[in-house]
This record gives C-alpha cells, structure tokens and sequence, in this order.
C-alpha cells in the first residue's frame, strides 16, 4: 500500500513542480521501488521482531541529480514516508528515524542509480513521531514533546478545546507514551480516553477537535 501511494503522490506532483523533469529519463519511483526492495533484502530478525534499515543513501548521476533538484526536499521526505509505509504494512521495526540521503556521482550514467540500506539506531533507544493533519511531525527524542496551545510548546495548536499544556509524548522504558497534563477537555488515544498510556504505531491521538497520528520509526 505505502509504495501505491507514493506512486499516486507523485503523479500528482508531476502535474507541478516535477513538470520541467523530462519522464523519459530515471523516475523518482524508481527510487521508492528500489528502496523497499532494499528493506526487504537487508531486514534482520531483532529480540522484539523484525528490523529493518533506517538509514539510506542514493548515489544518483549528474544528470539526474540535477534534473531532481527543484523537488528535492520533497522527494526526501515522500521516500522517507514510502520506507515507513511499507515498514508498517510489512510489521517491521526501526531502531531510528528515517533519513534519506542523496549523493551525486559524476562517473555515474544518467538513468543508474545505487542505494545503501543501514540500521542505525537512535540516541537513547525508541524513537518515534507524532504527524499532525498538515502532514509535518516532531520526533519524540530524549526530550519530551509538549502538546497545547502555549507558544513554547513542540507542538503549537490553535484549537481552542486544546489546553494551554495539554499533553506530552515521552521515552519510558522501551515505549513511547502520552500522558495528559490535567487538560480540561481531555486526552483520546483511538477513541479512548487516557491519563497515561503506551503508544503503538498509527496509533490515533485527540486532544480537543484536533487529531495527530503517532508513527513508530
């Protein structure tokens, strides 16, 4: 499912900035593809199941590379959602965020491309985000991530059921959990309301109307 929507992601963009990129050349799918196929190839079986890398590195031609350059922000982040995508429909784990690198080879034929798949482990242990309704997120590092409406928070929101602190996202143990701050109206972890609880990928998080979706990678 997670490589479907990239495709479909992309060929909306196509129509946009991917206009001025000639499709006769090497597609940015080919990267997505290449890239799952990796994390099928390179998994491990790990104490607590599957692992899978977390780190990858594209080294593309000249060429390419340049051709790519007006998306290539986004491009990084749309093959960082493919690899947690696929990992979630395949029960994979990460030991670290997702980061996605790309090198330029100028030896390189245009058209070929090479890509490296490492499992590189995060600073403290679990990691783990949470993605707002816009699509960005803030990882969950060793630090805890406050949710409320106070403009020191991690995670600003303007929605005026959501308290001034109204919850945080933290490290215990080997879990990721949220935990609300005493907020009037609440904290909802898919439907449910909760004071603490261990978080589990995708899980769906509501504090006041809004909704934030919690990602294990």
């Amino acid at each position: 499912m997670g490589l479907h929507q990239f495709e479909r992601r992309l060929e909306r963009l196509v129509e946009g900035v991917f206009a001025k990129a000639s499709r006769s050349g090497l597609q940015p799918v080919e990267l997505a593809r290449r890239l799952t196929r990796t994390m099928d190839a390179e998994r491990t079986l790990g104490v607590r199941g599957t692992v899978a890398p977390n780190h990858f590195t594209f080294v593309l031609s000249a060429t390419d590379a340049h051709r790519f350059a007006a998306f290539r922000d986004t491009l990084i982040a749309q093959l960082g959602d493919a690899a947690r995508e696929h990992a979630r429909d395949e029960n994979y784990r990460f030991l670290g965020p997702v980061e996605i690198e790309i090198e330029e080879d100028d030896g390189a034929a245009a058209g070929t491309f090479l890509v490296s798949g490492e499992i590189v482990g995060g600073p403290g242990g679990v990691v783990g985000s949470v993605v707002m309704e816009d699509g960005s997120r803030v990882e969950v590092g060793e630090d805890p991530v406050t949710i409320g409406r106070m403009p020191d928070c991690d995670v600003v929101l303007s929605d005026t059921n959501v308290s001034r602190r109204h919850a945080e996202l933290r490290r215990k143990d080997d879990a990721i959990v949220v935990i609300d701050l005493g907020s009037t109206n609440g904290t909802k972890v898919n439907g449910a309301g909760v004071r603490e609880r261990a978080l589990s990928d995708g899980d769906e998080i509501t504090v006041g109307l809004t909704k934030l979706r919690f990602e294990a990678s």
